[in-house]
């Protein structure tokens, strides 16, 4: 990769770990789930004038933007409402990884690889180290949700597969069109005592900003920045700056909103990324070091 690129992929995975921060920031205000809709038909409006319907059918456009945009976020920005901290969010979130992995074994048929056995197992070491933590900034029913929405993160990828190659703004675009509405309808259901006027009059310009940043730099120039490099290199090259997404949630979580980094989170971290690492690259690794 040229270096500008490379810079271009490191900015884009540090405005997503720094979303996580953001996120706890428009909770303080904002009920999750109405947070969500927010931003979804922020990014929907006025882009879907301007902005083709992706070359997919409709029915799976329709079904990508229901789960990975109104459920995944749902469930993650619920559980991060819950209980859990920023840093750990952006961390749990990576098993994302190998539930696709699991998900595509059940579903598509696919063999898994010794690798992303032992990587998921590492992986999963380091979730099983948050688990024992539980307690103080670790909410048990955060952490659920937050691993329900890595999953359905891996069924979205599922759907992604389906779609093929696709101009990823327009379906980042029109997927938060079909995303926005469910979510204000449940919203509505689940959080109707904070529909009021006066919650509405009394948000503050840190939470609009927040919100600003989910819609401009998270979503569209994120996913459209995203997608034009996995346009011009192969998503092995691409795919593994992901890593650095926890390493700038855990970094930023910790300046911006003082949350204490202890030895259990960073051995967590480690493990957690050394299973990603092990899933990512050692395939590759394997077959260099293999004999002619």
């Amino acid at each position: 990769m040229r270096l500008h690129h490379i810079a271009l992929a490191v900015m884009i995975v540090a405005i997503w770990g720094f979303n996580f921060v953001v996120i706890k920031v428009g909770l303080k205000e904002i009920p999750p789930i109405l947070l969500c809709a927010l931003r979804f038909f922020l990014a929907a409006f006025p882009a879907i004038f301007f902005v083709k319907r992706p070359d997919a059918p409709l029915r799976m456009v329709v079904a990508f933007g229901l789960v990975m945009f109104s459920l995944q976020f749902a469930l993650l920005f619920s559980g991060m409402h819950a209980g859990t901290t920023a840093g750990l969010a952006s961390l749990v979130l990576q098993l994302q990884v190998f539930f696709t992995v699991l998900l595509a074994v059940i579903f598509l048929a696919e063999k898994p690889s010794v690798w992303q056995i032992v990587g998921a197992l590492v992986s999963f070491s380091g979730i099983g180290l948050v688990a024992a933590n539980i307690g103080g900034e670790v909410s048990a029913y955060g952490l659920i949700l937050i691993v329900a929405a890595a999953v359905t993160w891996g069924v979205g990828s599922l759907i992604s597969k389906k779609l093929g190659k696709v101009d990823m703004l327009a379906l980042v675009v029109w997927s938060s069109f079909v995303a926005w509405p469910p979510l204000l309808v449940l919203s509505f259901l689940m959080e109707r005592s904070s529909w009021n006027i006066d919650v509405v009059s009394h948000i503050s310009w840190l939470t609009i900003g927040a919100i600003g940043y989910m819609v401009y730099p998270v979503t569209l120039l994120g996913f459209g920045a995203w997608s034009w490099l996995f346009s011009r290199y192969p998503a092995a090259t691409v795919a593994p700056f992901t890593l650095l997404v926890p390493i700038f949630g855990f970094g930023s979580s910790t300046l911006v909103l003082g949350e204490p980094l202890f030895d259990w989170k960073i051995n967590a971290a480690i493990l957690v990324i050394t299973g990603l690492c092990i899933n990512l690259f050692g395939p590759r690794l394997a077959f260099r070091t293999r004999p002619a």
